[in-house]
């Protein structure tokens, strides 16, 4: 009876339990039936175990067995939901904000290479790896080749560095040749993959990448460095059958291949942030291959001499302290740096050929260290030519502080306001530096610079790309110190501000009691430079906003901000609206009143723009007026020079009949007085 009771009394628990358990298995199910199915097998499996024991009917153990099903269930299901999402290997989607100002990318239509599928056999693997050979070309600009270079860099620094040791050296040659061999035919095959891969870089033509294999083979063996690279891969390890293993001098063609060092000396300058250091560390490169060219060939001249035979070459090798390989690389280390920098204190020359090794030495030492040490000056001074610049406009505000004795208070604002500058790295003219760019790559550039702060702008958020851009050029940024006034209430609006970075507050007339706080993101001072219509405030600020400290923020003037929206009237709408938005919230707006708002500055710029064109009518009328002037005077300089040529013919003619009549009144006859007109004598008929 009590047994019947309680089971009585544990139905109901039971029935709650199965409905529980039935829900869940009901729910797995469906997901189940929803997600797409892989492996068909897996999904049924799945749903096998989701249905044994439906009805819940055994004791505790059955419901925490149901339990566990359940939730090994909703965990294979949850696995089965990532594994397929893996495996449609969905692309990061672009951020929307840059997508839209940049377009849509440049995609490689798909090539039908890789629609050949080899058959079950592979027997068409080969043709496919030739067909993908025969399109095999390689970009200048990709990183691969960048990398590339760096290995070919690698492998000649091997051959300038350890070839001339080992012919010079023999200890060093004997010692470890296993391992150079490995190293040399290693850097052999370098050398081989590098002429293909030569022969296999395009180039660009009309500012395309040329992919034309003939084309690139032309080009490349008609230059310098395919005879290079040949000579460099010539097999004079042949030689080694006659003169054996130790002779390293055969392999000194290797070094002819120093230009692909060089590129790539010259691609990591341009790709590094740090190019001074670079240079600096090249130079001091230089510096040590020549110095320990010079060491390796001291040694080869007292090995030829003789060790010990007087007191210029190296010492003795026999003596113990002299043996050793170290020892004899680091003496003629230290001796091709003295004799190098021209330190010298060394044992001076005794044979002829000394005396001329040494001068040479010294000539090599002046000329090439000259330059280097030049050029590390003015490394180190553009190094620090920012900060010097930067530091020169600060004296010059200090002294002119001085000179007007301005407070020591504001000096110190001013002095703490570049020291913000300095320290937050916004010393530097941003218009300067990107004036050479093209304005979209200027755009583009401040975009991705400041973009976490244009995307909370709701202006940029809706505005086209092209007024983007517009407006991304004209910005100017600006950095307030702490409680400066960035606008105050009742002033006229020149322009608009976004934040940068920085907290603003919008204050009372006490400058104490906040209203509102702007962070990074926020823009105001749009309503007083748009004029909106039926706007109490009309082009006047309508609120007091402060810096709470150091603020950096980006102004846009009303006469650039109208000069980018004349061309976008869906952005003059917007902004307008927005406008009244705000004004309709604060109670400043008069809805009856019809004047001001865009068409009043569109009426403006038009009369603007006419007033630039009578400017530009009287700046040609003055012009032509002028040439017409200068052609008025020579006009007149020509007909005054061909009046004095008729006057000259005329004279010689009067002079003729002159002496006509001096021949018929020889007699004694008076001819009267004679008048003289132009230079010319005349006889007056009176």
């Amino acid at each position: 009876m009590t047994g019947q009771t309680a089971e009585r009394d544990r139905s109901p628990h039971s029935l709650s339990v199965k409905t529980t358990l039935d829900e869940d298995i009901d729910r797995a199910e469906s997901i189940l039936s929803r997600v797409p199915s892989v492996c068909d097998d897996t999904s049924s499996e799945l749903q096998r175990v989701a249905g044994l024991d439906p009805h819940g009917r055994n004791s505790r153990n059955s419901f925490q067995r149901n339990g566990a099903i359940s939730s090994l269930v909703n965990l294979v299901v949850r696995l089965r939901e990532w594994a397929h999402r893996s495996m449609l290997e969905e692309e990061e989607r672009p951020d929307s904000f840059l997508e839209r100002f940049r377009g849509p990318e440049l995609r490689t239509a798909p090539s039908r290479i890789s629609n050949t599928q080899p058959d079950a056999n592979g027997n068409n693997a080969k043709g496919i790896f030739r067909k993908k050979w025969d399109f095999f070309v390689v970009s200048p600009a990709d990183n691969a080749y960048y990398r590339w270079l760096f290995v070919i860099a690698t492998a000649v620094l091997y051959n300038w560095f350890l070839v001339v040791a080992r012919a010079c050296f023999d200890k060093l040659q004997v010692s470890n040749y296993i391992c150079w061999l490995v190293l040399d035919y290693l850097s052999d095959l370098v050398y081989i993959i590098d002429t293909c891969v030569r022969l296999r870089t395009g180039f660009l033509e009309q500012g395309l990448l040329v992919k034309d294999h003939a084309k690139l083979r032309d080009s490349y063996v008609r230059t310098l460095q395919f005879k290079l690279d040949v000579v460099s891969i010539l097999p004079t390890d042949l030689a080694y059958i006659a003169t054996g293993i130790h002779t390293p001098q055969l392999r000194f063609n290797r070094l002819l291949r120093f230009p692909r060092m060089f590129e790539f000396f010259d691609r990591t300058e341009t790709r590094t942030n740090y190019p001074n250091i670079f240079r600096i560390g090249n130079l001091v490169l230089y510096i040590l291959v020549i110095i320990h060219w010079n060491a390796c060939i001291y040694y080869a001249i007292s090995s030829s001499l003789g060790f010990g035979s007087d007191t210029w070459v190296f010492p003795n090798i026999s003596k113990p302290e002299y043996s050793s390989l170290t020892r004899s690389y680091v003496y003629c280390l230290y001796w091709s740096t003295l004799t190098l920098t021209t330190i010298g204190e060394m044992p001076a020359p005794v044979r002829d050929e000394e005396y001329l090794f040494v001068v040479f030495d010294f000539l090599v030492g002046v000329l090439i260290f000259a330059t280097i040490v030049g050029n590390v000056g003015s490394m180190i001074s553009n190094m620090n030519a920012t900060r010097a610049e930067f530091q020169a406009r600060i004296d010059a505000i200090k002294h002119y502080m001085h000179f007007r004795k301005v407070s020591k208070e504001l000096e110190t604002r001013v002095i703490k306001w570049f020291d913000y500058l300095w320290t937050n790295k916004q010393a530097v003219d941003e218009k300067e530096v990107l004036k050479n760019l093209p304005n979209k790559l200027r755009a583009e550039i401040a975009i991705n610079v400041h973009l976490e702060t244009l995307k909370k702008v709701r202006i940029f958020q809706d505005c086209e790309a092209g007024l983007l851009v517009e407006l991304v050029l004209k910005l100017r940024p600006q950095v307030f110190s702490p409680g400066d006034y960035i606008c105050r209430k009742g002033d006229i609006g020149k322009e608009m501000y976004i934040i940068k970075e920085g907290k603003l507050a919008v204050v009372a007339e006490d400058g104490v009691t906040q209203y509102a706080l702007l962070t990074a993101g926020s823009c105001f001072g749009e309503i007083s430079i748009l004029n909106i219509k039926g706007s109490k405030m009309g082009n006047r600020r309508t609120a007091n906003i402060r810096s709470l400290g150091y603020s950096d923020l980006f102004c846009l003037s009303k006469d650039d901000l109208m000069e980018a929206v004349t061309e976008y009237p869906n952005a003059k709408t917007v902004l307008e609206e927005r406008g009244r938005e705000i004004l309709m919230k604060e109670g400043l707006l008069d809805e009856n009143t019809e004047s001001g708002g865009l068409q009043k500055e569109d009426t403006e710029e038009k009369v603007e723009r006419l007033e630039s064109s009578l400017d530009t009518l009287q700046t040609r009328f003055a012009r032509l007026l002028s040439e017409y002037k200068h052609t008025q005077q020579r006009l007149k300089q020509r007909i005054t020079l061909l009046e004095r040529q008729q006057n000259q013919t005329d004279c010689g003619a009067d002079a003729s009949d002159e002496t006509g009549a001096e021949a018929e009144t020889f007699s004694g006859t008076d001819p009267g007085p004679v008048a003289h007109t132009e230079g010319c004598p005349q006889r007056s008929d009176v």
